[in-house]
């Protein structure tokens, strides 16, 4: 999952990048205004943490620019406004949780698991599709309650096509996804190749598989 984090306070900044990336989420940050709508309006975020006071802008005037572009993007504030004024306008204009400084990573991260959790699982713990059963809380992937060992890219590749399952995801759409926005730099998309070839292998007694369609990406297949 892609988190982009919009905070101006280098340490806060540094506290939450490395507080989520022990989660192993893909973080992308962003120090001002211009930079985050920059990045909103190129790429796509599973969930984003947005701080009202900006240097050069207000953060609701992002939040109205988010919601404008009608993608499933989860926002949660994080400030150290805590009137209820700015709580119910932030909340009204559309974001989905409220998270006042300071505050403690154990209440970062269940705050950002439940946000993913009800934006792609309908709210569940435990995802069963077929005789695959996942665990997003610890990553954990089984086939017919056998526990599968799938390195972080395999793991995160898995997760975005389980969201899409009924969508055709192009290769740029998944690579954007699971390497960040430095993909930009690459001229060739063999690497994808490489991690769906080894997480094929590993779900062969699964009853999904991963079907290529040439020359575009990759479609999820429940059989």
């Amino acid at each position: 999952m892609k988190i982009l984090i919009i905070e101006d306070e280098p340490e806060m900044l540094e506290n939450m990048r490395l507080t989520l990336e022990r989660e192993h989420y893909q973080i992308e940050t962003a120090t001002d205004y211009k930079t985050a709508s920059s990045k909103l309006n190129v790429y796509d975020y599973s969930c984003i943490l947005l701080d009202i006071n900006l240097p050069d802008g207000n953060g609701l005037n992002l939040l109205e620019q988010i919601k404008a572009q009608s993608k499933p993007h989860g926002v949660i504030i994080v400030s150290a406004k805590n009137s209820l004024d700015d709580r119910l306008k932030g909340l009204n204009l559309g974001a989905d949780d409220y998270l006042p400084k300071p505050f403690h990573n154990a209440e970062l991260n269940a705050r950002v698991k439940a946000i993913l959790r009800r934006l792609n699982f309908d709210g569940q713990k435990l995802i069963n599709i077929g005789n695959v059963s996942i665990s997003p809380e610890n990553r954990e992937v089984k086939i017919k309650d056998q526990v599968i060992d799938l390195n972080r890219k395999e793991y995160d590749i898995l997760m975005y096509l389980i969201t899409n399952k009924n969508r055709l995801v192009t290769k740029s759409a998944l690579a954007e996804h699971v390497w960040g926005d430095h993909i930009d730099q690459s001229d060739s998309f063999d690497f994808i190749y490489s991690q769906i070839k080894n997480l094929r292998k590993k779900i062969e007694q699964a009853t999904i598989n991963v079907e290529a369609v040439y020359g575009v990406g990759y479609k999820l297949n429940i059989n």
